[in-house]
């Protein structure tokens, strides 16, 4: 009896502790608007701990749960709050919202930039050669001080795409820090790196202290994709630079070379898992790292990072901080997502923000499989490891261990592989479920001599390349049926794979990612997305030397310069590009850059043809919005569709909360908020043309001080598409006009229904042609 009740007094104990422990999380507390300029940041954590001990027991307890205290990004604060805690905070006065941090966003994960027509020794390019022109780098004079601010997993500042040689000093409006840490110190920042900061508090509430040998408790990159996508917007030129095993070898040459870079580290190594799966950057970190990043005084963010799905703009940290970051005309890039090729699937769809699809260039590593009856098959690897001789042949659904499911066979999952079955083979893998990389180590692991990564039929042509750790090669979605057909046809199918070759002036290109994220955008179908496209597949830029080429704990080896994919990659090549507009036009607003890139896109390849999708078909604006980017022409695009800060709160009074515009800034909601369709953008979604919609646009003179333009479209199948005036007269430069466009579905039985049609409108004065999408759904 004694111990029943000993025990039931211990329970009463122990679980309220349990419970409160179990239940509490972050939560972001939005406050009103507050006069927080002239205050210190003491000042307004004494003021966040006040509204926390409103719900706390202790001071002591409302201070330790206090993670963060925002200023120039939202005026609030982050806290580790129960339920009912967050709950009796929402109803304080002068508290707007208290919601739920979204927790684990991903990042999204130099030829390039010759492609697009940037690097001065080249001399040939798709660009150069559609466009001419003056040489964008010089008028720019390579981006020199404008600030380019990362947020994403830190730096490796001893890479050469990082020296300060040459350099003026760092700019007097510079306001950050360099942060010291493990192994990283001061000195580790230079005039090329100007500031480097760390958060860590949310993912240390999450999974507890960073673990030392997964990650630097410091802006230190153990990962790769920070010193990557770093590099890529603003790395310095470096001769004699190649991906492990001589790939792609050459000069480094990336966006803005003379561009300055501040670091913000807010992606962590998620404990017990490879580095291969993607780090973790936790919601109330990147405000932090983006409320820092307002004051400090970048001119661009770039933010390789996004969620697993879209949120609302009221919950949407990246989306609520960017929309404070464009008050101060700071441009905010984003990846679009790499969770294609689903629709709707696309992250960071604020119109504030330049969302950034990611496609091809014109570089292939062809490394071919020769099969045993002599045909062969013409793949991709960046994997230099070489056969001896032909070895036999079986595909990984033939060679599974008993118990694993029917429909991942195929796929080398970790651990599915009989080793007696697989070894001294070449093993055909599938794939789908489980990392590039994984496959080609469990092939490995059981003792395989080679390994075929052969595309479902959702990635078609797209072919990512890995630095795999034994000889191997990744196939099309066609060649990978062949390969299987060849399998099934010979009781002993032999083949031999060669090590990769790179190849430049590939063709077609680009051509669109099989893994982009799509629209339609489902936050607010009126806005197309994504943006623009750009280079994110088999991307060669600077990497950590902490980690290796696969990120795999098996892989022991090193590397200066890694090839990787996704739209990570092609967020800070439009970074880069915008950081030389922000120092050729310094006056532009971030929407004025934004529709330079959108209305001189291109959407045709280096053929002359409709850009494609993975699988061969024409891809569409969901997938490129207003087209590939070509910086050369963006440089002076005649007409820009401009907006203000003022037109984003409007926009957000429609789309957002009223009440949280309103009582965080003078700015008053009418009562009536006109259509988001109006919103000054270089595009237009109509998500369900029923009867004529009249849609207002403004365009500005930026080009020549008298010109005549004239209106033109191409509208989607079943809809009339008219411009009011149809013919623009400008008289001086600055000047604005607009115009109406009325959009009137039309009555063709034989046009299909129920589904997304596109086009687009323009227009011209025989020398600027400034183009704009057309997205209609006809229900």
């Amino acid at each position: 009896m004694k111990n029943t009740i000993s025990c039931f007094l211990l329970l009463l104990i122990v679980f309220p502790i349990l419970a409160s422990s179990v239940e509490k999380k972050v939560y972001i507390a939005y406050l009103g608007q507050h006069n927080n300029g002239e205050k210190a940041l003491h000042e307004i954590e004494k003021t966040h701990i006040s509204y926390l001990l409103s719900v706390k027991e202790s001071e002591e307890d409302a201070k330790s749960s206090l993670l963060y205290s925002y200023k120039h990004s939202i005026n609030g604060f982050a806290a580790k709050l129960t339920p009912d805690e967050a709950s009796k905070l929402s109803g304080m006065d002068g508290l707007l919202s208290v919601f739920p941090s979204h927790g684990k966003h991903s990042v999204q994960t130099t030829r390039s930039w010759e492609f697009v027509g940037l690097d001065e020794g080249d001399s040939y390019s798709w660009e150069k050669l559609k466009m001419g022109g003056e040489d964008l780098l010089s008028k720019a004079k390579h981006g020199k001080n404008v600030i380019i601010g990362v947020v994403d997993s830190g730096v490796w500042p001893e890479s050469p795409s990082f020296s300060d040689q040459g350099m003026d000093p760092i700019p007097k409006s510079w306001k950050g820090i360099c942060q010291g840490g493990v192994a990283f110190n001061s000195s580790n920042c230079n005039k090329k790196i100007i500031g480097a900061r760390y958060y860590v508090k949310g993912f240390e509430n999450a999974y507890g202290p960073v673990n030392a040998t997964e990650d630097y408790l410091s802006p230190r990159d153990m990962d790769g994709h920070g010193t990557h996508t770093a590099s890529t917007a603003a790395g310095r030129q470096v001769s004699n630079v190649a991906a492990f095993g001589g790939f792609a070898e050459g000069t480094a040459s990336d966006g803005a070379p003379l561009a300055r870079l501040a670091i913000y580290k807010a992606c962590w190594a998620i404990p017990n898992q490879p580095k291969a799966d993607g780090n973790t950057c936790f919601d109330e970190d990147m405000l932090a790292a983006l409320d820092d990043a307002i004051a400090d005084g970048v001119h661009i963010l770039s933010i390789s990072i996004g969620t697993a799905k879209p949120l609302p703009f009221e919950h949407d940290v990246i989306g609520l901080a960017a929309l404070k970051a464009a008050k101060r005309n700071i441009l905010v890039v984003c990846s679009a997502g790499n969770s294609g090729p689903a629709p709707g699937t696309l992250s960071n769809p604020a119109p504030w923000i330049i969302t950034v699809g990611a496609s091809s260039l014109d570089r292939a590593f062809f490394a071919p499989v020769k099969l045993g009856n002599g045909l062969k098959l013409i793949g991709q690897s960046v994997t230099p490891y070489k056969m001896k001789k032909m070895s036999p042949l079986v595909y990984a659904g033939d060679v599974v261990v008993p118990g694993v499911p029917q429909n991942v066979t195929g796929q080398c999952l970790p651990g599915s592989l009989e080793p007696s079955k697989v070894k001294e083979k070449i093993v055909v893998c599938t794939r789908g479920a489980g990392l590039r990389v994984g496959k080609g180590l469990e092939v490995k692991r059981a003792g395989g001599v080679g390994f075929v990564l052969a595309n479902a039929k959702a990635n078609g042509n797209e072919i990512a390349c890995d630095a795999h750790l034994l000889p191997a090669t990744m196939l099309t979605y066609d060649n990978g049926i062949k390969i299987l057909e060849y399998i099934n046809s010979t009781k002993n199918p032999m083949a031999v794979v060669s090590p990769g070759r790179t190849v430049l002036k590939y063709k077609p290109a680009p051509f669109m990612a099989g893994f982009t994220s799509r629209g339609p955008n489902v936050v607010d179908p009126n806005i197309l997305k994504p943006d623009i496209t750009a280079p994110g597949l088999n991307i060669l830029a600077a990497w950590s030397e902490a980690s290796s080429p696969s990120k795999l704990p098996e892989d022991k080896r090193t590397v200066k310069y890694n090839i990787y994919s996704g739209t990570s990659m092609s967020c800070p090549h439009v970074s880069g590009a915008a950081a030389l507009l922000k120092a050729i036009h310094p006056d532009w607003s971030i929407a004025a850059i934004k529709s330079a890139l959108m209305t001189t896109a291109a959407i045709t390849n280096s053929l002359g043809r409709a850009i494609t999708d993975a699988g061969g078909n024409n891809a569409t604006p969901f997938q490129f919005g207003a087209g590939h980017f070509r910086p050369i022409k963006a440089a002076d695009p005649g007409l820009i569709y401009d907006a203000s800060y003022d037109d984003y709160l409007l926009y957000f009074c429609t789309v957002g909360s009223k009440s949280l515009i309103e009582l965080s800034s003078p700015f008053k909601c009418p009562p009536n908020p006109p259509s988001t369709l109006n919103l000054n953008y270089p595009s237009f979604a109509i998500p369900n043309l029923n009867t004529t919609v009249t849609i207002r646009r403004t365009v500005t003179n930026i080009g020549r001080p008298k010109s005549t333009y004239f209106f033109s479209a191409k509208p989607p199948l079943g809809v009339h598409v008219k411009a009011s005036p149809s013919i623009l007269q400008f008289k001086r430069i600055g000047e604005k006009l607009s115009f109406n466009i009325t959009v009137s579905p039309i009555n063709d039985p034989t046009v299909k229904k129920s589904e997304y049609g596109f086009g687009w409108y323009s227009w011209d004065d025989r020398y600027y042609h400034v183009r704009s999408p057309i997205v209609v759904y006809l229900p």
